[in-house]
């Protein structure tokens, strides 16, 4: 049994998504939580687009999605959302809930369709499970089987071709509608993972070369800004590299605004109103929204992609119905695994019952015809092995091919009352 519920760009606003993100800390003390409560399997996969929570058991009731809902609030200690909640959260279970997944790893359903940052997310969420040893056979499985699609549709699809992710929007679209070049701006980061680093690999693309990273931990910082031949800031002193600024770009987990409008109106008047380009690609926002009320600043945030990520969509059409189709391949030869995992157990305990009525009568029947040598008795157990594999044969087919886990179940129930398993 598998259920994912959750939030993304499709189902749910940004100012709705900041409320269950999940930094890479806050996910492995929720599933830390998790792990006292329950002997569930769960990994929680939290971007800039979604936060999902996995769960999936073999042999245990699996909670709700309320009761999971529930829980994701009670580690960010949000009061229930103002609208129902289940307008805005997806919930998917069994075939459906593995097909997502897929489709989430392989960039189907990023806002940037093919987006290939999305990967490496899976892979980070997989490992904070297998960290938190929240990750069993399940979990383990599920998530092995979607990075392995995931890269069978980047090298067997045109995709990821020309591939575009948020930050190359964001520095292509956004940036470079208010600036010409960057070649004379100064450009400065704030965070140093992931998000970071693609964008300060695009803005070296085009030029950039007066850049300073910015990061809670300088180590960090150090290594990122090394690979660019940029320059590293205390964190206190930010504010002062604002000052300096042309270009911002901001992707830290931060719980709260690491820049407020407060913060912003202090240090506004050295600027003397000087362009700002701020590319908020955080969630929660780094930068208070209303700053992009004063002069001279253009502030987007991860909403604001929308309409270009829009086109791309478009664009990249033509390659989705042959990804999708392997996505859906997948996903139904893994629940089918999954399905015979499952039903191993009674397959097991029926061919073993089976067995021993077999050898019982051959041991009766021998027994009764003393006269006969060991090549006739070889002749008669291997006749009855042939009736015996005859007779599963169907039965235990249809147990192994039948992918649909309501259907699966209702047969297991079946060959346990019919044979007292």
């Amino acid at each position: 049994m598998l259920r994912v519920i959750g939030l993304n760009h499709r189902s749910a606003p940004l100012e709705v998504r900041e409320q269950l993100a999940f930094s890479p800390t806050q996910t492995n003390t929720a599933l830390t939580a998790w792990k006292k409560q329950t002997n569930v399997e769960a990994a929680l996969l939290s971007t800039c687009n979604r936060t999902e929570f996995y769960a999936a058991t073999t042999d245990e009731k699996l909670p709700n999605a309320e009761q999971l809902f529930q829980f994701l609030l009670d580690q960010k200690s949000n009061p229930p959302m103002d609208s129902p909640w289940d307008s805005q959260v997806l919930t998917l279970e069994d075939t459906e809930a593995v097909e997502h997944l897929f489709a989430v790893a392989s960039g189907l359903d990023s806002m940037v369709l093919g987006e290939v940052q999305i990967l490496s997310q899976v892979k980070a969420a997989y490992q904070l499970a297998i960290e938190a040893d929240t990750a069993g056979t399940r979990i383990h499985a599920l998530f092995q089987a979607a990075l392995k699609t995931a890269k069978c549709v980047a090298t067997e699809t045109g995709l990821h071709k020309h591939r575009i992710s948020i930050p190359s929007i964001a520095v292509s679209d956004f940036a470079l509608s208010v600036f010409e070049r960057f070649t004379d701006k100064n450009i400065l980061v704030f965070g140093a993972g992931d998000m970071g680093q693609e964008t300060l690999r695009y803005l070296a693309e085009y030029g950039a070369k007066s850049i300073t990273v910015l990061n809670r931990h300088r180590k960090r910082a150090e290594t990122l800004a090394k690979q660019f031949g940029g320059g590293v800031a205390d964190w206190q002193n930010r504010f002062e590299f604002i000052v300096e600024a042309d270009v911002i770009i901001s992707t830290t987990s931060a719980d709260e605004p690491v820049v407020t409008l407060a913060d912003y109106q202090k240090i506004e008047p050295q600027r003397f109103g000087r362009t700002l380009c701020v590319l908020d690609l955080a969630v929660p926002r780094n930068f208070e929204p209303t700053i992009a009320q004063c002069a001279g600043v253009h502030l987007y945030s991860i909403d604001d992609l929308q309409e270009v990520c829009n086109n791309n969509r478009r664009e990249r059409d033509r390659e989705t119905p042959k990804a999708e189709q392997m996505v859906k391949t997948a996903a139904a030869a893994f629940r089918k695994e999954m399905v015979k995992r499952d039903n191993g157990t009674e397959i097991q305990q029926l061919r073993a019952s089976w067995t021993q009525t077999k050898e019982e009568e051959l041991l009766r029947l021998f027994n009764k015809l003393p006269e006969l040598n060991e090549r006739e008795r070889s002749v008669i157990r291997e006749a009855f092995d042939r009736l015996l594999a005859k007779y599963l044969h169907r039965p235990l087919q249809s147990l192994r091919e039948e992918s649909s886990h309501e259907e699966s179940q209702k047969l297991v129930e079946a060959l346990q009352k019919l044979f007292r398993l």
